[in-house]
């Protein structure tokens, strides 16, 4: 298995379910970072059911902006990141430095050397969002996810529950 894997696709595609069964087929204790906060409840009860699903072997890490000095606090097994567009939203919102915090998350992801799997969305593939915040997330989770997907050593794309690795054009990592 890859060290570090990035599971891309729509809401309910199934890439948490895939990237947390990638997490607990490593050895050692499972460390979940958590970048979603439970500010209405339905995002409440959607926390709890995953915290649910999740048995004991696993540790929950809140962390909803401080996601590079997660993965670089933990210290064995194997880490699962859900997900990366929670956490984009959450640094669009505060408004901080998104290049400056993925070149961060980028320095993470490469000197940990735990296995790392990671959860974004795919938020391009539908229409032009008419708001032009909706348009800037857009465009800023695409770069994000270009990002991580060239630093990582496997890419997954998840629809239906169904996985398509993806490759550089041209060629392999």
């Amino acid at each position: 298995m890859a060290r570090s894997t990035l599971f891309l696709g729509g809401a309910r595609s199934g890439k948490s379910r895939l990237a947390q069964q990638a997490a607990e087929a490593c050895d050692g204790p499972l460390t979940y970072l958590a970048t979603g906060e439970g500010r209405d409840d339905e995002m409440a009860d959607r926390i709890a059911r995953h915290q649910a699903d999740r048995g004991a072997r696993w540790r929950t890490v809140e962390c909803p902006l401080a996601l590079p000095e997660a993965i670089g606090a933990v210290g064995a097994g194997a880490v699962l990141v859900d997900c990366l567009t929670l956490w984009l939203s959450n640094l669009m919102l505060g408004e901080h430095d998104i290049a400056r915090r993925t070149a961060d998350l980028l320095a993470a992801i490469a000197g940990t050397p735990l296995p790392v799997m990671i959860v974004s969305n795919e938020v391009g593939l539908g229409i032009v969002p008419e708001h032009p915040l909706g348009r800037r997330f857009r465009d800023a989770a695409g770069r994000l996810n270009q990002e991580v997907a060239a630093q990582v050593d496997a890419c997954y794309f998840v629809a239906a529950g169904l996985v398509l690795p993806l490759q550089p054009f041209g060629g392999t990592r």
